[in-house]
């Protein structure tokens, strides 16, 4: 007779944990690929550290799996080990033990783990390891005090990440024993105080503070930093320490994505190259330092209490000086402020400025002649300002002779200087889109003799390949404006009823991109085109498409928003071999001719979800999910023997229906007619 005996639960947890000891630590065949001295053991589902790899194993990769903290014995195997990344699991604590037979160990990954649960005994553990260099403690839930204890006596330590966590304030305490740190990520944090957070860090070199919620550096004086990342904080000021002589080695400052109100104040002697500002509220304003009212409040103090002594910084805002050090700098990033103007030598102090982004702020007059750009700019982005005009004599203009892009889109432009780009001998790229300009006509070009002039000429700049010109209302292209030039890039869209007449001929040959989108272009020939790759002729109101598409080799093709009711399969299979990108949608095809759909699977049609057709009743359906078989002959053959058949049924059943009712109910029938046709009278 079976016998059914129930153990207790918590016997059941005894017996269930000391079989997952016993699979822990027997020996088993490993899940893990070995690599020469590496061992690859990630998404395993692992609960704790695998036995049967090699005891020469220097490198161990243990991420994405389930482990909730290492043991003493967890690593003896393996005292080899210079590289042990364990990121993604759930490790609360690391034995204080764990690491006493992996002295070589160098690298050390714990990112995204709840170590704050555990921290006191991880920070024992971390102790015992004299040549820890690397160290990633990322998105733990670590605070101040956590990280400050996880930190002690790490000596050694050259690369530390704590970014992800719960920092708030740092001080001098913070990392006091990390003598040789040469790279320190804090980032995504919520700090909003680093009071001589890095005094004890001689070497520190990157510095990465991004994402956070500091109001102000007021007190710069990192002259070892090479690379300073604050973007996304809530600075109003960046200021370095005013009398401090020393030469920094900055090279690369990022504050972009804060509030700065001024341009930041560097230091007086640096070698900086790469200075972002964009996303701030930055403006200029040299013109108050000759007003006297403003004399009284051209100073800004700021103070730092600290325990026994009281430090404050000066900024003297008018002065013209405040901008430090800034010969070496080659890219400047100013795009999205509310800059006016450029103060007096501004530029000039520039020598080696190669790249200018203006973009988005409220520039009015762009004054070459006055503001002496380097020789050596590169590319100059003053899109989407207010300029009206363009000033510059023949000599600043020829000394930017290295100028390659020029972005003078989204202005109010009406006048350029006459022979502007005709001047500019390096210049391949030109965006013009959405000002008020017009092509000269080669009379306008040969006969003007201001220093501005109302129209615009490129003939003969051989060195152009791209130019834009969308959005800029223009109605005639003459056929001569684009004679000598080698175009890649044409951009004519969003000028309804543009003319181009002949113009396009002469770059016919060279042209690779054209964009010819709300036009009205109806007729255009494209055969000559054999170099075209994109071509964008949607918003044209095209009932079909123009044969000469079929002879190019085009890959990217806009159909976008015409009257297309389908594609011809002759078209479509000539086509769909070469194309990569195909744009269809907002055309009202017709459901029962959409043989074509089939033929462009193989190629990526954009927002395919989106493409609808109409049926033969106006109801709309998605063309990907419609069933044509609803339109074959036979489809219709059949509705039409299933409406023959319903009808003359119908009508059985009703004469059925009224005899069976004259047979069997008459006084039913007689007070259903009375009382619907028959109705009382006033007399």
């Amino acid at each position: 007779m079976l016998v059914l005996r129930f153990t207790p639960l918590p016997l059941c947890l005894v017996h269930l944990w000391r079989l997952l000891t016993l699979v822990c630590g027997h020996p088993q065949p490993s899940p893990c690929q070995q690599v020469q001295r590496t061992a690859l053991c990630d998404r395993k589902e692992l609960f704790c550290v695998p036995a049967g790899l090699s005891e020469h194993t220097e490198e161990l990769q243990l991420n994405f799996n389930l482990l909730r903290s290492l043991q003493d014995d967890s690593l003896l195997l393996y005292p080899s080990l210079s590289t042990l990344s364990l990121a993604c699991n759930r490790l609360e604590t690391l034995q204080s033990n764990t690491f006493k037979e992996s002295k070589l160990l160098e690298n050390l990954n714990l990112a995204n783990n709840v170590l704050h649960m555990g921290y006191q005994e991880t920070s024992q553990a971390l102790k015992t390891l004299p040549r820890l260099r690397v160290l990633d403690l990322s998105v733990n839930e670590l605070d101040d005090e956590m990280a400050g204890s996880l930190l002690q006596n790490l000596t050694s330590l050259e690369y530390l990440n704590l970014s992800g966590n719960l920092l708030k304030r740092l001080d001098e305490t913070s990392f006091r024993d990390l003598h040789q740190l040469r790279e320190l990520d804090l980032q995504r944090n919520i700090m909003f105080e680093i009071d001589g957070a890095f005094d004890s860090n001689p070497k520190l070199q990157r510095l990465n503070l991004a994402f956070n919620y500091l109001p102000c550096l007021t007190d710069f004086h990192m002259t070892q930093l090479i690379v300073l990342n604050a973007s996304h904080n809530n600075m109003e000021w960046f200021i370095s320490r005013p009398d401090l002589n020393d030469s920094f080695h900055l090279e690369t400052l990022d504050l972009s994505n804060n509030k700065l109100l001024f341009f930041p104040f560097l230091p007086n002697h640096s070698r900086l190259q790469n200075l972002f500002l964009s996303q701030n509220s930055i403006r200029f304003y040299q013109h108050m330092a000759d007003n006297d009212t403003l004399l009284n409040s051209s100073t800004v103090q700021f103070y730092n209490l600290k325990k026994h002594e009281q430090s404050n910084v000066t900024a003297q805002l008018w002065d013209e000086n405040l901008h430090g050090d800034v010969s070496s700098v080659r890219i400047l990033d100013l795009t999205g402020n509310q800059v006016e103007y450029f103060p007096r030598g501004f530029m000039q102090k520039m020598s080696a400025l190669s790249r200018l982004r203006m973009c988005s702020n409220c520039l009015q007059t762009l004054n070459l002649t006055s503001e002496r750009f380097s020789d050596s700019l590169y590319e100059l982005d003053v899109s989407n300002n207010r300029l009206n005009k363009i000033l510059g004599d023949e000599g600043p203009l020829s000394a930017l002779s290295n100028l390659t892009y020029l972005n003078l889109s989204l202005n109010a432009l009406t006048l350029l200087p006459s022979g502007f780009f005709w001047s500019l001998s390096s210049l391949r790229s030109v965006d013009l889109s959405f000002n008020n300009i017009h092509v000269c006509l080669g009379q306008e070009a040969d006969n003007s003799t201001d220093s501005l002039s109302a129209c615009v000429d490129w003939t003969d700049v051989g060195s152009l390949c791209q130019l834009y010109l969308k959005g800029c209302n223009l109605q005639r292209i003459p056929a001569s404006a684009f004679s000598g030039l080698s175009l890649t890039h044409l951009d004519l869209s969003e000028n309804p009823g543009l003319i181009v007449d002949e113009s396009l001929e002469s770059v016919s040959r060279t042209l690779q991109h054209l964009g010819l989108g709300n036009t009205q272009t109806q007729d255009l020939d494209f055969s000559h085109f054999q170099s075209l790759k994109f071509l964008n002729i949607s918003g044209n109101s095209l009932v079909h498409l123009p044969p000469s598409l079929l002879s190019l080799d085009l890959r990217v093709l806009d159909l976008r928003d015409n009257k297309l009711s389908t594609i011809p399969s002759d078209q479509a299979n000539a086509l769909a071999p070469k194309l990569h990108t195909l744009f269809l949608t907002g055309n009202p095809f017709n459901c029962c001719q959409t043989e074509w759909f089939r033929t462009f699977e193989p190629v990526h049609m954009v927002a395919q979800s989106d493409l609808r057709c109409e049926d033969l009743f106006h109801a709309t359906h998605r063309v990907e999910r419609f069933d044509t078989f609803l339109c074959s002959e036979e489809a219709a053959e059949s509705l039409l023997w299933l409406i023959l058949l319903i009808v003359p049924f119908c009508l059985l059943f009703v004469a059925a229906s009224v005899v069976f009712l004259l047979t069997f109910k008459p006084r039913v029938l007689q007070k259903s007619i009375k009382k619907k046709c028959l109705k009382p009278t006033s007399y």
